[in-house]
């Protein structure tokens, strides 16, 4: 955790891995300054990719963070084909059952709580329309889907109904409140790739915290530098395996891209007067809560 590193050609930061083997995009929100001059408290708000390949060690790193509660925003097809998350004093079966609910479930009250709010609708379950397209080995139809900045718009409309969707804005306003309560924290949040889903909670809660935008944007492309052997390797093997007639085609749903987010911030500010309207209005965090949770994750 006491690595750093260059983002952007920006002054290096931490980059705060956790040291998990299974999940390589895990890692600590704590380190960043906010704009009065404080710092985000280390070893509270800790975010990641999916823990379905933890391994033993991994487990018990995670019961040496002193982890309390788990996130999980993947919808039911991610879990079904990805696996369920690997959790430390939770029953394998009792796991797969909350996460392939397709409500807000929780289980377990020591030591790790796991919470399932899936960021989740089938009409904008892109996993499914990438798994099909990418199993047809139609080129033809993967170039239509993905070609000609097809996944970039794919992507953008993602994260603008992020913003826009009431149901979606609520799984995220509940991951916030999670993380204002001290005695639920750690708490790590995570999807699939710890990129969209993950990034636009962690933006979300950074900027609440008053981390100003830019730091925003530097830990968001930041899982471009933690995921960039696994993202070359993806798209090596779906070359090889002839799963993609062109790999590249992928590449723009495997990154952090900067337009990406700018999509949901522009959907904010379509939508409410500012950041903190929408803190109030879109996701219904009231005072006490915005509070709490500066008091839990700030020092002075």
């Amino acid at each position: 955790m006491s690595e750093s590193q260059t983002i952007d050609g920006q002054t290096a930061e931490p980059a705060r891995s956790l040291g998990l083997r299974g999940a390589v995009n895990a890692r600590d929100l704590g380190g960043y300054r906010t704009a009065d001059g404080r710092t985000v408290r280390a070893g509270i708000a800790l975010r990641g990719d999916a823990l379905h390949r933890l391994d033993d060690e991994d487990l018990e790193l995670l019961l040496r963070l002193g982890l309390r509660q788990v996130v999980d925003l993947r919808g039911l097809n991610e879990v079904r084909e990805n696996g369920s998350d690997r959790l430390p004093g939770l029953d394998p079966a009792e796991v797969a059952r909350v996460e392939l609910s397709e409500g807000v479930t929780s289980i377990g009250s020591g030591p790790v709580r796991l919470v399932h709010l899936p960021v989740y609708a089938p009409e904008h379950d892109i996993y499914v329309a990438l798994r099909d397209v990418l199993a047809s080995q139609d080129a033809e139809a993967q170039r239509a889907l993905l070609g000609d900045g097809g996944a970039e718009r794919i992507m953008t409309e993602m994260y603008q109904w992020f913003v826009t969707d009431p149901v979606m804005r609520s799984r995220f306003a509940e991951t916030i409140r999670l993380l204002a309560d001290a005695d639920r924290t750690p708490l790590l949040f995570h999807c699939t790739a710890g990129k969209d889903r993950t990034g636009w909670t962690a933006a979300i809660l950074l900027t609440a915290l008053g981390v100003d935008r830019a730091t925003v944007y530097r830990d968001y492309l930041l899982t471009n530098e933690r995921s960039a052997a696994l993202t070359e390797r993806v798209m090596q093997v779906f070359g090889e395996r002839r799963v993609l007639e062109d790999p590249s085609l992928i590449r723009p749903v495997l990154r952090a891209e900067t337009g990406y987010l700018d999509a949901a911030f522009d959907a904010v500010a379509e939508g409410w007067a500012d950041f903190d309207a929408f803190l109030g209005e879109g996701l219904g965090l009231d005072e006490g809560t915005l509070a709490a949770l500066r008091e839990n994750l700030l020092d002075d």
